[in-house]
């Protein structure tokens, strides 16, 4: 069902608003620090009331994407394509950081006395990281209560909370109809609700960057910038030129998938968290056409075992204090550090800081490479946090596409003339 969309003055758009909202907060960090500091409690704000909205809006998105898949056999066969694809790209977003970083060398010449860096920056990542085993993180997917979960707010809980009500509905079979109209619905509260939360974007787009510049300030960088520089670089190549060529193969324009989801990403960069922009995920896919069963797959899923943008920063920042503190890394050990790495970018899902986190973990995995050093990255962390949560993302964005027109769900026809005039969705899901 397509409809035209009346068009809006300039002012009333939402990723304008935010846009302007992410420049005045710069320039109110750089000649007012203090005042920009001050304006924390926006931002905080704003990413709470979206975080209240995320556990309930995943929940029903995949409760209803599984229950209302009739073929269980269509699920395991999207499950396993969603998971073989999230292991191929997530590696080659390793294996490119690694890349980078050894040919770009930003570490080296630094020689980092870690008698000058303060332990306890590092020690509560460190203490994060060494909780991050195997068995802590399989039983850590099994909340306490069935609604701790929801409490908690880790998104792999309500994933498997999710999973567990959409096959007892199914199971249910006809019987089971009534509450799955019932989810219907209350996905359409919570998306309604997003709709209101989200005019308020700019508010805490202002309030995050406004903080972020007045308490680091843009020349406080110094010697990092280099690999500040460096990953944004490789951030930037990944998503043009890999997830370009698997946007290609599939029949889509990378560029016209940007722009499809620029209110998404203009939200990210403002918070710097990817999770501010979920709910809106949700729905710019099934405006292209995808089924919302293969979007109540992907999106969440993604969330926690795509993240192509922290694997990438994972590599570089592991190497670079290996070349800052004159730690030698041959072939053996970086192989090492990435098949570590594999697993530790799933284990830290839905902690805070989780790509500070995951980096400890790799390096406390890893030994040779001094934990200390990881208070060097404290104060640039914040910044790299933006680049890793855009580029997570679209990584999910184009995964999402990608199992889709594998699954024939949308033509390559219909799913560029939705790009460029997305469908408008019925009130029924």
């Amino acid at each position: 069902m397509r409809a035209s969309i009346p068009r809006q003055p300039w002012y009333r758009i939402l990723y304008v608003q935010v846009l302007l909202a992410v420049l005045a907060g710069i320039l109110v960090g750089v000649f007012f620090p203090e005042t920009g500091r001050s304006l924390k409690p926006l931002g905080d704000g704003f990413i709470k009331l979206v975080k209240m909205l995320i556990a309930p809006i995943v929940f029903c998105t995949v409760v209803h994407g599984i229950a209302s898949m009739a073929d269980l056999k269509k699920l395991g066969r999207i499950g396993g394509k969603t998971i073989l694809y999230f292991e191929v790209v997530s590696t080659l977003a390793l294996i490119i950081g690694l890349t980078v970083v050894n040919l770009m060398k930003p570490g080296v010449g630094l020689n980092l006395d870690l008698t000058a860096l303060d332990p306890k920056l590092s020690q509560a990542y460190a203490q994060k990281a060494h909780a991050l085993s195997a068995v802590d993180f399989v039983l850590n997917l099994i909340p306490d209560t069935l609604f701790g979960a929801f409490v908690s707010g880790d998104l792999l809980q309500v994933l498997f909370v999710a999973v567990l009500v959409a096959f007892a509905i199914s199971f249910l079979g006809e019987r089971g109809r009534p509450l799955l109209h019932g989810i219907e619905y209350a996905l359409q509260i919570f998306f309604g609700i997003m709709q209101i939360v989200v005019k308020v974007a700019p508010v805490g787009a202002f309030g995050a960057m406004a903080f972020t510049i007045g308490s680091y300030g843009v020349g406080a960088l110094n010697h990092l910038l280099a690999l500040m520089a460096g990953f944004y670089l490789t951030a930037g190549l990944f998503v043009f030129v890999v997830l370009g060529l698997i946007a290609r193969a599939c029949g889509f324009s990378i560029f016209r998938f940007l722009n499809h989801i620029k209110e998404e990403l203009l939200l990210v960069l403002g918070t710097s968290s990817s999770e501010t922009a979920l709910p809106g995920m949700i729905l710019k896919m099934r405006q292209l056409g995808c089924s919302g069963s293969t979007v109540g797959l992907v999106i969440p899923t993604g969330y926690s075992f795509n993240l192509d943008g922290t694997n990438i920063y994972m590599a570089m920042a592991a190497v670079f204090l290996a070349q800052a503190t004159n730690t030698p890394l041959d072939l053996s050990h970086q192989i090492s550090l990435l098949l570590v790495a594999m697993i530790t970018s799933k284990g830290a899902s839905g902690v805070t800081g989780a790509g500070f986190v995951t980096l400890a973990a790799t390096l406390v995995a890893v030994p040779g490479v001094p934990i200390e050093s990881l208070a060097l990255l404290v104060g640039l962390d914040r910044f790299m946090s933006e680049c890793r949560a855009l580029t997570n993302l679209i990584g999910n964005g184009v995964a999402t596409v990608v199992i889709s027109r594998w699954e024939n769900e949308v033509s390559k026809a219909a799913l560029n003339e939705n790009l460029k005039n997305p469908l408008v969705l019925p009130d029924r899901i």
